[in-house]
């Protein structure tokens, strides 16, 4: 059997060390897999309890990175996570492979195939796996157990690593346990988790890490649907509130007659109706979180009760004389300019003064458009989950079509795009096929303007030349055909090479070759205070 070379291990360990990032050095470790086990695809997986979610991988589609792979549905991952030790598969195996049609070097199912399933342990404890696919059967039968579990230890020590340093980061004071349970519960419960890798969810989700330890109160804005209530969710599970309760209150929901008995309680014949004593949302809320959702919509006469609550911390129930004290924290959320509602007298100064102590600004969709494959990705798995479907993916063109949509429902708007999709896309299907959402089940309609991509040229015309559409040669027509489709590709995402060998599904540097030899070339203008400067890429 093959053994691991000890200079390639050593390689390995020095490159590993100077990984920076967690990202980073999730990718450097799959590539260093790579060069000790050839294989077509790895992934890194980290292990939440009852899913796998992909940390980082290489040979597979983008939205890959989006998807949550839960274990009863993918038998498999579940024998590599009840194992201790490596998990090589039989090539024939009749069990159902989690990535099938995802993977950049084949279309469609997956042929006999070999996989192989490595458990990363720590101190006892399952942390995470990673998989190999190779499309060659029986390539890793060779392989020295040995060798399999440096490869595991040297994974397992590197995830330990990055989880480490991740609870250092989110907070010394939260105790471990607490921390594991959180990071479970946000990770499981659906809708609980927030996607993205974009510079603007980076600080976003810095933002949240920032004021969530902190009992201060947080104005959550921004537009419908971008996930203002999962940002409120997420900043109580990150806080020292956490083991106490979360009341949801949605204020645009609320008749002006009811709104201040829904909030601070009342007394039994207060009012019509009231038949008994009820304690308001704020009671219920007491030693935890309240968050008031759309809070723009309350009525003048109630903000100035809400105004008294977060100077004193003082509630008066209607139809009571005496002044219950409080300990909540508020966070409120509205999709309103509420600055601009102050200035037309619609909302109380002082009290939007008292909800913005930090303000929080949710992302629209179309500002994160580099987050739209992983949150493709994880509709994707959710809603084959709910729909019980073998496999949904989407095709080359849909993934274009995603990213041209400019999205005014957000994210909220993606996911209902995703399932009606879904559900038109599986009416002609039969279990256990492998269903490729097309444009003609997104139903998107991508007209939509956008800020002016990159120039692309090349060293012929964009159309066919004449003598290609009467026929000299194959050759010259499929190299006209290859230069059409990468052009395109590269216009729509904005001369970005690394996207657009993603949704070519092809590796970068192959997708570089292949530019180069069709003669293309990306050609970005910098406007200055000097003339323009042209840059060329690859």
């Amino acid at each position: 059997m093959a053994e691991l070379n000890s200079t390639l291990l050593l390689e390995v360990a020095l490159d590993l060390a100077n990984s920076i990032t967690s990202s980073d050095r999730f990718d450097r470790l799959l590539s260093s897999i790579r060069k000790a086990i050839n294989c077509d695809a790895v992934v890194l997986l980290s292990y939440q309890g009852e899913l796998l979610q992909p940390l980082a991988i290489q040979g597979l589609t983008a939205d890959t990175l989006g998807r949550r792979f839960w274990l009863k549905d993918h038998p498999r991952l579940l024998i590599i996570c009840q194992s201790t030790d490596p998990v090589r598969f039989a090539s024939n195996t009749t069990l159902a492979d989690p990535y099938d049609g995802l993977l950049l070097a084949q279309a469609g199912d997956l042929p006999v195939h070999s996989c192989m399933g490595l458990p990363l342990y720590s101190d006892g404890q399952l942390m995470g796996v990673v998989t190999l696919d190779s499309l060659k059967p029986d390539a890793f039968s060779a392989i020295a157990e040995r060798t399999l579990q440096l490869i595991a230890a040297m994974s397992a020590a590197t995830l330990k690593t990055a989880v480490q340093l991740k609870k250092l980061e989110q907070s010394a004071r939260q105790a471990q346990d607490l921390v594991e349970e959180l990071t479970h519960e946000a990770l499981t419960r659906e809708g609980g988790e927030l996607i993205g890798q974009s510079s603007s969810m980076l600080a976003l989700k810095s933002d949240i890490q920032l004021v969530a330890a902190s009992d201060y109160t947080v104005l959550i804005q921004g537009e419908t649907g971008v996930g203002k209530e999962l940002v409120a969710r997420t900043v109580h599970l990150l806080s020292r509130r956490v083991k106490q309760q979360l009341v949801h209150l949605n204020c645009a929901s609320l008749p002006e007659t009811l709104a201040e008995s829904e909030l601070f309680g009342h007394a039994k014949g207060a009012f019509t109706g009231a038949d008994r004593d009820r304690p308001g949302k704020f009671l219920l809320a007491d030693g935890g979180t309240i968050f008031l959702d759309e809070v723009g919509e309350l009525p003048l006469a109630v903000q100035s009760k809400l105004l008294r609550v977060l100077q004193s911390g003082e509630i008066q129930p209607v139809g009571k004389d005496d002044v219950k004290t409080v300990n909540v924290r508020v966070i409120a959320a509205t999709n309103r300019d509420l600055a601009a509602e102050v200035a037309a007298g619609r909302f109380r100064a002082d009290l939007y003064h008292r909800l913005s102590v930090y303000p929080i600004t949710v992302p629209a969709l179309k500002d994160r458009q580099q987050d739209v494959l992983l949150l493709a990705g994880y509709f994707l798995e959710l809603t084959a989950r709910k729909l019980g479907l073998r496999q949904l993916k989407l095709s080359p063109a849909a993934q274009l079509q995603l990213l041209q949509y400019n999205w005014p429902g957000n994210v909220r708007e993606l996911e209902h795009v995703i399932s009606r999709a879904a559900l038109k896309a599986s009416k002609d299907s039969t279990a256990g096929d492998i269903i490729a959402l097309m444009p003609a089940h997104l139903e998107l309609h991508t007209n939509t303007p956008f800020t002016a991509p990159p120039t692309i040229v090349s060293s012929a015309d964009l159309q066919l030349p004449r003598e290609v559409v009467t026929g000299t040669s194959l050759k010259t027509a499929t190299d006209e055909f290859q230069k059409q489709q990468i052009l395109q590709m590269l216009q729509s995402t904005s001369g970005n090479w690394s996207q657009a060998a993603k949704l070519l599904e092809l590796d970068r540097a192959n997708l570089s070759r292949l530019a180069k030899r069709l003669g293309i070339s990306v050609e970005k203008t910098v406007h200055g205070g000097h003339s323009p400067t042209r840059s060329t890429l690859p």
